[in-house]
């Protein structure tokens, strides 16, 4: 496996679940996932791509309970978006404890805990090489981490967005309950639509779609994967406008 050649920087967004940090429970952060998730986003690093991570907040802060039981659903939106500050700066601080540059960035401004969004400077601090975290989903209530993912991805022109899930890509039909399951390797858009797959909410997927931003799904725990996704090779289920 080699690296990129020179001047064909490479610009991926991970979306990673929060639940993903907080291992089986789902919940809090647990240090071990942290410094193994925080490795294999140093080695993309260091085989020249360019970073930039969404985390989700939902080991922190799931509000659908809370909604159910009467809580206005912008506040728990909010409480949601400032649980995805609160991940940054966990995976921000352990990518730099590994020796990397991080800067995290987020929706809501936050001087003292991490630079406010903005797409031109997001832009240049990947063209440095350092990775960047943007957090605080979109700034505005009514929209997952998924969309937030995709448009930060089409504002800091990203070549893919890559969504980490617990299987290595889009099956027929639900692989931990078929085994007779059958994963594709290439769909398009529109074919994701005609066969109602779950990639991502109708919302984020609309935006995709109408950007022409391809979305890989792959799954983290597969060794290497997100390394030789990076590298363009084939991982997962890949999501484009032309499909197979």
């Amino acid at each position: 496996m080699t690296s990129l050649q020179p001047g064909k920087a490479r610009r991926i967004l991970l979306k990673l679940s929060g639940e993903a940090l907080g291992g089986q429970s789902g919940f809090g952060i647990e240090p071990e996932i942290l410094s193994a998730t925080a490795a294999q986003i140093r080695k993309v690093q260091e085989h020249g791509v360019q970073v930039v991570l969404v985390i989700g907040g939902g080991n922190i802060f799931r509000g659908a309970a809370l909604q159910k039981a009467g809580l206005d659903r912008v506040a728990g939106d909010q409480m949601g978006m400032l649980a995805t500050v609160m991940n940054g700066l966990a995976m921000r601080d352990e990518l730099v404890r590994q020796g990397g540059e991080c800067v995290l960035m987020s929706a809501y401004g936050i001087p003292s805990i991490s630079a406010q969004y903005s797409a031109v400077q997001g832009r240049e601090i990947l063209s440095k090489g350092q990775a960047l975290i943007v957090a605080g989903g979109t700034g505005s209530p009514f929209f997952t981490t998924d969309t937030a993912a995709i448009l930060r991805g089409v504002e800091l022109c990203c070549d893919e967005v890559f969504k980490a899930t617990k299987v290595d890509g889009i099956y027929t039909a639900d692989p931990m309950k078929d085994k007779n399951a059958q994963r594709f390797d290439r769909l398009s858009f529109d074919e994701v639509l005609k066969r109602e797959l779950e990639v991502m909410d109708l919302t984020a997927f609309a935006l995709a779609r109408d950007h022409q931003m391809s979305i890989r799904v792959f799954s983290m725990n597969k060794e290497g994967a997100l390394l030789r996704a990076s590298l363009g090779e084939d991982e997962g289920t890949l999501v484009c406008t032309t499909g197979v």
